[in-house]
């Protein structure tokens, strides 16, 4: 059974069995929700998301690019690929580098588009 996150999102049609899971689990999400690309996959059951950030430079009248990457927790419900747009939310710390929780695949939303 998949319980209200309370967060306009698809929930996942797979079912899991993961505590950390906030569709099937007992986590809570809270605060910030993000959107990033998938850059590595190589961890069980986390995966490593970066952003591209544009900060624009008053003094010297250019933009900077910056890139962030943060660990993320990845349910065993929702399928992610590396280079997939996932969306994902603050939670309360799962490890010493995560704090986040990927809540939806972006790319998969509409069917075969992210293929």
């Amino acid at each position: 059974m998949t319980r209200d996150i309370g967060i306009d999102v698809t929930p996942p049609a797979r079912e899991c069995d993961d505590e950390e899971c906030p569709f099937h689990g007992h986590l809570k999400v809270r605060g910030i929700i993000l959107e990033g690309r998938v850059f590595k996959k190589y961890m069980r059951k986390t995966v490593v998301v970066e952003r591209d950030i544009t900060i624009y430079i008053r003094k010297y009248k250019r933009y900077m690019r910056k890139r962030k990457r943060i660990s993320v927790h990845l349910p065993p419900c929702i399928e992610v690929e590396v280079g997939d747009t996932v969306r994902f939310a603050e939670c309360r710390p799962i490890s010493k580098t995560k704090s986040f929780v990927v809540i939806e695949n972006l790319s998969r939303r509409g069917g075969a588009v992210g293929a």
